[in-house]
This record gives C-alpha cells, structure tokens and sequence, in this order.
C-alpha cells in the first residue's frame, strides 16, 4: 500500500505538528489542500484537545493526524532546579524577576489513558508520536478505531524500534529539522544525522514507508526525498510564515532575517534538544547546559523571562523553533503552499 492510500490523502505530503505556533487552523487548510494537516497536541490539556478536534471535524471531512509526545515523565530534581535558576539569576536580576516566585512544573504532558479517551469520541485516522511510542495497552487503543501510527526516527535503529512495536509508517527525521529532535533509544547528539543520510539507510532497514523529514522546503527537496526512496514527505518550518499559524510577530521577524541561517540543537528552553534560531540566552550559556533540568522541567524557569522579554519587544528569551532552511518560508496561505510542494508528483 502506498503512503498516499494510507494515509488517505491526496498527496503524501504531511504538515509538521509544531506545538506552540499552529492550532487546528492549519491543520484544517493543509488537509483541505490535500496532504495531511497536523495538530500538535502535547501543550493541550484534554477540553482544549477535545475542542480543536470538534473544530477539525467541523471544517473538514479530510484526514488529519493528531501528535503526541510520549516521554516518561521526570523525577524532579531540587538540586538542579535550584543549579538551573542559578544560571538564570542575572536575567532574573535584569527583569527584576524574584525566582522564588517562579513556580516549578512541567509545560508537556506525555500520551495517557485521559488522552485516549478523548481521541476515541473523535477517531483520528492518523495519530503521531515523538520520542518513540506509547505503551502497548495505550497504542492498542488507538489501533482499535483503525488509527494510522506514525512516529518519528533520528537513526536506523530506531526505525526498526518503531517498526517492530507497531508504527505503520516512520518519520525520517534528519538532523536539519526544526523543534524537538525524536531520538528515543540514546540521549547521544552524535547518532544525529542529515535527512539525506539518513534516509536511504531507514528505507533499506524497514519494510514500512518511510517519511522524509528535516530540510525540505520546495518540491526540489521533495523530488529530492523521492529519488532518494522517501514515500512522502514531513515539512514544518516553511508553514511558520502562513496566515494559519500562530507564529508570534517577533518569531516571524527572526525567520525572515538575517538570524534565521543560523540554528543551534539547545535544551535550555525546555530540557530536551530541539532546533531553534540562536538568540542572546542560547549565545551566552551556550547550547546545551547540564544545569538545565530534563524535558520538560526546564520550561518553567525560563517562562518569565521569556514573558518579559517579549513584552519588551525582544526575543532573546523565546524559543524560535527553526530548521535548518527557511528559504521556503512564504507569506502565502497554508493551501497554496502544500499545493506547491505537490508539483514534485507531476
């Protein structure tokens, strides 16, 4: 079977979900256009996922993908917490910011038994996942309406995780790509590789389709990911710019500067890596910090900063989730956009 009749779609194009800078609305105009709209789901809390899968079916009788995160919660850490607001206390001190006043907690909630429930009033044709799979009980319900499983793979070997454990299709996801990398199996940046060298080593290691992802911008790279045995694709960073997308003012001013050519993998926004232009915090402590609490406990220190930074006009704070190329980012509505991306078909 191909992709396109598994998932259903017209073309075998996916949107991206990208928690943060995108609701149901672009799902909604990228499904309408034929491919596969997204709604990142990770940042909702169960009446705002069941409100924007009420607002999906009301608007399209298309297929969409709903996505999870699945990471295993932390056990929080005082002693990094209080190392990780060390680290942050000049900022604190410069937004006359009282730390003590921030609270702790986390800003993703992983796939449960609540979400499931709410899917199952709605039955998602595609459900995705990052950072593996879900418990087998938990994806068996998925898999009881018929649901298309998809996730995502950063190396060889976990394409063959997910494939063994009941994934329909893998997300080839290239070092390129922006947001939180998928990698599951190792916490070793070094495993991460380019889309293009990833790509043909996942094809010849599973027997499902693989999607390509991380890069891709134009139907050039799209062409490109079919010669090179993609059975679709997965873009994200060049919807950031359409009217459907949230993307605040100041993250659509930095994807249309200067800044944008240059990207870094960080944890300093939220604990996990993920591809994000460099602003003034990833310049000054760098990167990757060992202070930084793990995913997704790092979010709330950096939260008020990131608020007062804003309403200051700056975004110095934010994190500005990126790929590696933006030269496909357009001002243009989501529809058109994907319709572009479909002239690789012919």
């Amino acid at each position: 079977m191909s992709l396109r009749e598994l998932l259903g779609t017209d073309w075998p194009i996916i949107q991206a979900p990208m928690a943060g800078v995108q609701g149901s609305a672009l799902a909604i105009a990228v499904s309408a256009a034929g491919g596969l709209g997204s709604l990142p789901c990770a940042m909702l809390g169960p009446d705002a996922l069941r409100s924007e899968l009420a607002a999906i079916r009301s608007r399209t009788d298309r297929p969409f993908n709903v996505n999870f995160f699945c990471h295993t919660p932390p056990v929080p850490s005082a002693e990094r917490e209080a190392a990780w607001r060390s680290a942050l206390a000049p900022y604190y001190r410069e937004f006359g910011l009282d730390p003590a006043a921030v609270p702790a907690g986390p800003g993703r909630a992983p796939f449960s038994a609540e979400f499931a429930e709410v899917l199952s009033e709605f039955e998602p044709p595609v459900v995705s996942f990052h950072f593996g799979l879900p418990a087998a009980d938990l994806l068996a319900r998925v898999k009881a309406w018929g649901a298309t499983i998809l996730s995502s793979a950063t190396t060889v070997d976990e394409a063959r995780w997910l494939e063994a454990h009941g994934a329909d299709a893998v997300i080839a996801q290239g070092v390129e790509a922006g947001g939180h990398r998928g990698m599951f199996l190792s916490d070793d940046l070094s495993t991460q590789v380019g889309t293009f060298a990833l790509l043909p080593q996942v094809v010849r290691a599973v027997r499902c389709p693989v999607i390509a992802a991380g890069g891709i911008a134009d139907a050039q790279g799209v062409a490109a990911a079919l010669a090179l045995g993609a059975a679709g694709v997965q873009i994200g960073t060049a919807y950031l710019l359409c009217p459907e997308a949230t993307t605040s003012p100041l993250h659509r001013a930095a994807l249309q500067s200067d800044a944008a050519g240059h990207t870094a993998l960080t944890n300093l926004f939220t604990g996990r890596p993920a591809r994000g232009i460099v602003n003034r915090l990833i310049r000054e402590l760098g990167p990757l910090s060992s202070a930084a609490p793990a995913f997704p406990l790092a979010t709330a220190a950096i939260a008020p900063l990131r608020t007062a930074a804003e309403s200051r006009g700056s975004g110095d704070f934010s994190p500005l989730w990126s790929g590696q190329n933006v030269s496909g980012c357009q001002t243009i509505p989501a529809g058109e956009l994907t319709r572009r991306f479909a002239r690789a078909f012919g």
